[in-house]
């Protein structure tokens, strides 16, 4: 069993977790006793972190709605598409038509950039975040 240390993606805060992998599958994940975050602890979400990521309703590419069905699409496509819609959305309806919820799930700097992007790309200043989430 082989153990890769990363950071946990649950939250903001960064706390360090070893996944556990074996046979080419994450299969558990154990807090990193030296992180200065963690300090060899997690919550109940560092420690289930390693579920979802073989689970087969997992995303893996996006999805575009193409006559009344979720198609697949290519990363540019989908790109291009949110461009496109959220341009017409701002040229249509003004710049305060369009809001963001930034999420906990993204770093601080993440989340800056989110704000940034918002502000200096949509033109609104509708950003929320749900800690929740």
């Amino acid at each position: 069993m082989r153990e890769v240390l990363t950071t946990c993606v649950y939250c903001g805060c960064g706390c360090g977790v070893y996944l556990r992998e074996e046979g080419g599958r994450v299969v558990g994940a154990t807090a990193s006793r030296n992180h200065p975050v963690s300090r060899g602890n997690l919550c109940v979400k560092g420690w289930h972190l390693h579920e979802f990521i073989h689970d087969p309703a997992r995303l893996t590419t996006p999805l575009l709605r193409k006559n009344g069905t979720l198609t697949p699409v290519s990363w540019d496509e989908a790109l291009d598409y949110t461009t496109a819609a959220l341009g017409r959305l701002k040229a249509d309806h003004g710049p305060d038509s369009l809001g963001v919820l930034a999420s906990a799930k993204c770093t601080n700097e993440e989340n800056y950039l989110l704000q940034k992007f918002t502000r200096a790309v949509l033109g609104t200043n509708n950003i929320d975040h749900c800690a929740r989430l």
